[in-house]
């Protein structure tokens, strides 16, 4: 096989990724049909089957496909929490950031799409977790223990800790959106959040010098 034939195979495997990604979004599992897939990425459907051999095989490979977007999340947080020695200054951008980053309408869909389906997929979901959210509370984790290092937090457990500073960060706005379907978030509001979670952290985990 040429590389020229390779390259359009890819292109169209990719095409059917992006709109399988599309109706999964849009209307859920249940509510999308590999008729649809190969009518929206305009493929026949034997040309569909021969990349995926049934929708659950799709729907697994378009979840995990989005863990490929959580390197930028990982490099936003080894990046701003290596930038200052002032946890304060360091999580505020961060938690800032992290919020708009995680806020976004596509990505709060994908996650009420794969909560939904977690019992008929378990690895699908496990999966998700483990290969996205789960490496950025690793790499806050370790960004926690440098702080102690340099005695500007206290703790036993980094790994607790970044799960204490990613809920106190996410729960509210993330589970509003979760619950009331609406994917529209309010910038200043999200701002007050950043901070406040950022300032109930440091009571709980900061030391003298980061307060």
């Amino acid at each position: 096989m040429s590389q020229a034939t390779l390259d359009r195979s890819e292109r169209k495997r990719g095409t059917v990724l992006e709109a399988a990604t599309s109706l999964f979004l849009s209307k859920g599992y249940d509510g999308t049909t590999m008729d649809e897939v190969a009518a929206l990425a305009g493929v026949s459907k034997p040309t569909l089957y021969r990349y995926f051999a049934d929708k659950e095989r799709l729907y697994a490979e378009i979840v995990a496909a989005t863990t490929d977007d959580i390197d930028g999340l990982l490099k936003l947080v080894a990046d701003e929490l290596a930038a200052s020695d002032d946890p304060r200054e360091g999580l505020g951008r961060l938690a800032s950031k992290f919020l708009t980053a995680l806020m976004q309408p596509d990505l709060l869909r994908l996650r009420r799409l794969v909560i939904a389906n977690a019992e008929r997929f378990p690895e699908v979901g496990q999966g998700w977790f483990t290969s996205g959210f789960g490496r950025v509370l690793q790499t806050l984790s370790g960004a926690f223990q440098r702080y102690a290092a340099n005695g500007r937090l206290r703790m036993d457990d980094p790994l607790l800790a970044a799960d204490h500073f990613a809920g106190l960060v996410l729960w509210i706005p993330v589970n509003r959106a979760m619950f009331s379907g609406n994917c529209d978030s309010d910038p200043a509001e999200l701002a007050r959040y950043a901070e406040a979670a950022v300032d109930a952290f440091l009571r709980g985990y900061g030391t003298e010098a980061a307060k």
